[in-house]
């Protein structure tokens, strides 16, 4: 076990202790507070699938990675995450030169959320979402993915892509704050919030709003204990206003 494996076991034990009061008996309210976030978990595994290309922003899809590999600390359900892309297997280079490898082939009927993240929609000549939109795969991969039981969700201008794949039309969203006039253009209606939740269709607006898409759905899907533990363990706690139905 290395160096970072220890000191994030030994946060998230921690955390464990100060969500679930370890040491100290539950009050009654306590007791009843802890009934529905139980209710909330399932048994089957929760498969996260997060989508990459040539030029997606580093923290639009490290941050989530992080959090949701994180759950696994605070949940019984088995969590499994995973990078994902459109064009087969091998690896990507994201905006500032990171280079990510392995990455697995697209799968996303073996996925109960995707998640999308944005990068180089400012540069429409260089790789990024523009190059993704003009190349037409990842779109139209987005487009097919679709069906019930499978929430896809977008960091950033990751919600352009689901724009160009006609998901975001006539539906509540957000994105990063200079591409929401496109995104409001060709059909999505726009909410002022950093995460928009319309039930099978999950946005976040800029660049760390990934953290918090993250920790929403990690709410929705395994319980606020879980959400919580991972905002101790992370010294975050979710900002901003989340906007669902």
């Amino acid at each position: 076990m290395n160096r970072r494996q220890v000191l994030r076991t030994s946060a998230a034990l921690g955390a464990a202790g100060a969500v679930t009061g370890i040491g100290s008996t539950p009050s009654r309210a306590t007791e009843a507070t802890a009934s529905p976030a139980a209710a909330a978990a399932t048994t089957g595994q929760l498969r996260v699938h997060i989508v990459l290309y040539e030029g997606a922003e580093e923290l639009d899809f490290t941050a989530p990675y992080e959090v949701f590999s994180a759950a696994g600390f605070f949940t019984d359900r088995p969590v499994d995450v995973r990078y994902v892309r459109a064009h087969g297997r091998g690896g990507v280079t994201a905006a500032y030169g990171t280079e990510v490898r392995p990455v697995r082939e697209w799968s996303p009927r073996t996925a109960d959320i995707l998640v999308v993240p944005g990068g180089g929609y400012a540069r429409p000549d260089g790789p990024g979402v523009p190059a993704e939109i003009k190349r037409g795969t990842l779109p139209a991969a987005l487009a097919a993915a679709a069906r019930p039981g499978l929430t896809i969700s977008a960091v950033c201008t990751g919600a352009m892509l689901l724009s160009a794949a006609g998901l975001t039309r006539e539906r509540p969203c957000t994105t990063h704050h200079k591409a929401r006039a496109d995104l409001e253009r060709q059909g999505g209606v726009l909410k002022n919030a950093r995460v928009v939740d319309d039930g099978d269709l999950v946005t976040a607006g800029g660049v760390t709003s990934g953290l918090d898409l993250a920790l929403w759905l990690v709410r929705r899907h395994l319980g606020a204990d879980t959400a919580t533990g991972i905002e101790a363990m992370l010294e975050y706690e979710a900002r901003g206003t989340v906007w669902a139905r």
